[in-house]
């Protein structure tokens, strides 16, 4: 299993020390742009998602115009 957690700068280096202590684990950074890859990533399968259900009726949608007014 992969988990992805976020640290606080100031504390992630103690934290992924720790977690070296663990034999099961494996620990590493990533860097800034990786994270955000990730990040987005996520909003897409997300996006996906709420798609299926749009698509499926469970979910409601709204028209763009009413979003594009908003901004």
């Amino acid at each position: 299993m992969k988990l992805l957690i976020e640290i606080e700068d100031t504390k992630a280096a103690a934290f992924i020390e720790m977690l070296k202590d663990y034999s099961f684990l494996k620990a590493k950074a990533l860097s800034d742009p990786d994270a955000q890859l990730l990040e987005e990533i996520h909003e897409i399968k997300n996006a996906f998602k709420h798609a299926g259900q749009i698509k499926s009726g469970t979910l409601k949608a709204r028209p763009a115009e009413d979003l594009l007014n908003e901004l």
